[in-house]
């Protein structure tokens, strides 16, 4: 699943692994195919449709998702994305009816709501290491409410985060997070691309930081979208589900 630009997380983290001379390996899974828990560090899921979540929802029920929650639980980290983010969830009832069960690495529910929140969003980061503002864009009608088996990753500065009602985005558990945050997420936020890779060496390497990178222009690139973000005056948008 990649939809608005997800796919731009993958070429981040590549990318700053490459300008600190680590190697990687970027291994594409479809619908299908073997998921080997031991074989990577760092998996990402991205956002689609409700068509395609039901395709990706069936795989999992598989195989898959029991090797992702081994992976998760043996330290691998992972970043899940809209609607990668739900069928990591409990369960995900759309709007339409269908009620797709999801794998359980989070512990939280989503329920299809008549509109779509969408618009940019920014966020006050809570997790360690990534603590300050992070930013990107939503376009979800799922509402996701988080249980006691994880922690939000942030509150809303502005947008709507989780389901428009708590104040939370996202969610937190051990090394993966669920978003509801595209645009591309990790080029948008550098600080929060290093703590994937820096959690993904962790698993084979005594490693306290990442040396550092001129990030000049991606530090301003991110203060332009969050003063964008505080200037609009209508940040509020829905769209009625079609």
């Amino acid at each position: 699943m990649n939809i608005y630009g997800d796919r731009g997380n993958i070429i981040t983290l590549l990318q700053r692994c490459r300008w600190r001379g680590y190697g990687v390996r970027v291994t594409p899974v479809s619908l299908g195919d073997g998921l080997d828990p031991g074989e990577h560090d760092l998996y990402f899921i991205g956002g689609g449709q409700d068509r395609e979540q039901i395709l990706v929802c069936e795989d999992l029920a598989a195989e898959k998702g029991e090797a992702l929650r081994h992976a998760v639980e043996e330290g691998a980290a992972l970043l899940s994305i809209c609607g990668g983010y739900q069928l990591l969830g409990n369960h995900f009832l759309t709007y339409t009816g269908e009620d797709l069960p999801g794998i359980a690495l989070f512990d939280v529910k989503t329920v299809g709501g008549e509109t779509r929140f969408i618009g940019n969003v920014a966020v006050a980061s809570e997790l360690e290491g990534v603590e300050g503002v992070l930013v990107g864009f939503e376009n979800h009608s799922g509402r996701t409410h988080l249980g006691p088996g994880c922690k939000p990753l942030g509150k809303v500065i502005k947008g709507y985060g989780n389901n428009g009602e708590d104040g939370q985005e996202g969610c937190v558990y051990r090394h993966a997070i669920g978003t509801y945050l595209h645009g591309s997420l990790l080029p948008k936020n550098p600080r929060l691309a290093d703590w994937f890779i820096l959690q993904a060496l962790r698993r084979h390497h005594d490693l306290a930081e990442l040396p550092a990178l001129d990030d000049a222009l991606e530090n301003a690139a991110h203060r332009a979208a969050f003063d964008l973000i505080l200037r609009e005056k209508s940040w509020r948008r829905r769209l009625r589900k079609s």
